[in-house]
């Protein structure tokens, strides 16, 4: 006999309605993924994802397999132009790619937390600067020596190399990104913030799925390449050591976390990660 759902009761949540319509678990963790995609890049979603404010705080779950497409993405531009075009065009296309694709947002949040930080201010000031839409000294600064590095390391490094640093370093830097949502509070005005349900801690068993995306791609990348095993591992080791300082640095400047140091972290993780790959690379022989 086939079971009867129970009626949904016009006064329920909406939240509560959506999830007796979507009682699939993959359904759900599928409208999750978008969501989390809707959230962080330009590209369009399906309508019936729909949208609730609790589901962005579940999505966070989500985030590194974001990063994943992303990197996907970069490294693909990379591939492809390089096949046609010297290798440094080729590597600043797909830096422009991952850009485009998600409107600078990480790198945004990379600038206004170094022109809120960079200088001797109080939190106050500092969370004051973070929230101004212009950008400083500092922010500059920060953006053009972290736009330069990612640049000078994936020239650096062979296209399949590359490639495979692109994939493990938008994946794992999400997870770093993750963990602080996880683990401190959230420093600016809850009320104000653009993304409320981003101010709440996430649950440790979204935790858990966010770093076993990453831990997926980088046993994925050792298996598909035993001599990237070295880089892997080292990647995964710089990205958890870079999500400790931010933590230990955003907490004692501002408390905790805020939109703008979690694109940060996700910024200096991923340059952790590429460093890792380059210094790889230039210990073999040869390289």
């Amino acid at each position: 006999m086939t079971p009867v759902e129970p009626p949904t009761e016009p006064g329920a949540p909406p939240s509560v309605r959506a999830s007796r319509g979507w009682r699939s678990w993959p359904m759900h963790e599928l409208r999750l993924f978008f969501v989390a995609m809707q959230f962080f890049t330009r590209v369009p979603v399906p309508r019936w994802v729909g949208f609730e404010p609790d589901w962005l705080n579940q999505s966070a779950r989500h985030f590194p397999a974001i990063g994943l497409f992303v990197g996907a993405v970069g490294a693909l531009v990379l591939w492809a132009a390089s096949q046609v075009l010297p290798l440094p065009v080729a590597v600043l296309l797909s830096m422009a790619a991952t850009m485009l694709l998600t409107g600078g947002f990480h790198e945004d949040g990379w600038a206004d937390t170094c022109d809120g930080l960079g200088g001797v201010v109080s939190r106050k000031r500092a969370l004051d600067i973070m929230k101004d839409s212009r950008i400083g000294a500092y922010g500059a600064m920060g953006l053009l020596t972290m736009l330069a590095l990612k640049a000078a390391i994936l020239t650096s490094l062979p296209v399949d190399w590359g490639c495979a640093a692109l994939l493990i370093g938008h994946t794992a830097s999400r997870a770093a990104s993750t963990a602080l949502i996880r683990f401190l509070p959230y420093a600016g005005d809850i009320a104000h913030a653009k993304a409320k349900p981003l101010a709440q801690r996430i649950s440790g068993a979204g935790f858990a799925v966010a770093v076993g995306w990453a831990l997926v791609v980088a046993l994925a990348l050792a298996l598909r390449q035993p001599l990237w095993t070295v880089p892997v591992i080292g990647g995964v080791v710089f990205a958890a050591l870079g999500a400790l300082w931010c933590a230990r640095w955003f907490r004692r400047r501002l408390g905790g976390v805020t939109g703008d140091t979690l694109g940060a972290a996700q910024q200096l993780t991923e340059l952790l990660v590429l460093l890792s790959w380059a210094a790889a690379w230039g210990g073999m022989p040869g390289g």
